[in-house]
């Protein structure tokens, strides 16, 4: 099985049960510090995936790296061990978040432009798309590509709206030798 498809289903489970327990917002705040846990320390990661360890020396690190947390995350994060899947924690989390987003009427926005946009410019292109696609809020992630020219290209899941000046060059491009 696809480490994209594992994270997706460990993350649906999750947000079930948080969704049933009414603790969505806490369970997002500690799945980001678990996050921040697995990117910042890949020493953590390499004694999780460590096979001549023994499981229970695994679960009792994550028993003490998170104490305060629900049995709901540590459980995860113990059966994940369990199942040698450390490596898809981060991206469980992830998908998590996408799954909180979407409950709430956020999307996730890529943002490619010559320049980096000023936050005047991010919060106008957010407002755009908002009414335009009936969402509650888009949340922007500029990515500087100098190849587009001009313009700005922008990606909302599998949909791209591209306003830039190279892909109206191709578009030109194709409409030329459409009609040749």
């Amino acid at each position: 099985m696809s480490k994209a498809l594992i994270s997706k289903r460990y993350a649906e489970a999750l947000f079930q049960l948080a969704e049933e327990k009414h603790i969505l917002e806490a369970m997002e705040s500690e799945l980001m510090i678990v996050k921040e846990v697995f990117q910042n320390n890949p020493d953590f990661i390499l004694f999780l995936d460590n096979p001549g360890l023994e499981g229970n020396d695994k679960k009792q690190l994550i028993d003490q790296a998170f104490t305060d947390f629900s049995t709901e995350v540590v459980n995860t994060l113990k059966l994940l061990v369990d199942r040698h899947h450390e490596e898809v924690v981060i991206d469980m989390v992830d998908a998590f978040i996408n799954l909180f987003d979407e409950a709430r009427g956020i999307k996730q926005a890529t943002v490619y432009s010559v320049r980096e946009l000023s936050d005047e410019e991010k919060t106008q292109l957010a407002n755009v798309f908002q009414a335009k696609l009936h969402i509650a809020k888009l949340k922007i992630n500029n990515v500087i590509e100098p190849d587009i020219i001009g313009g700005v290209k922008l990606r909302i899941g599998n949909t791209i709206y591209d306003g830039s000046v190279k892909g109206k060059l191709e578009q030109f491009e194709k409409n030329i030798a459409v009609t040749n």
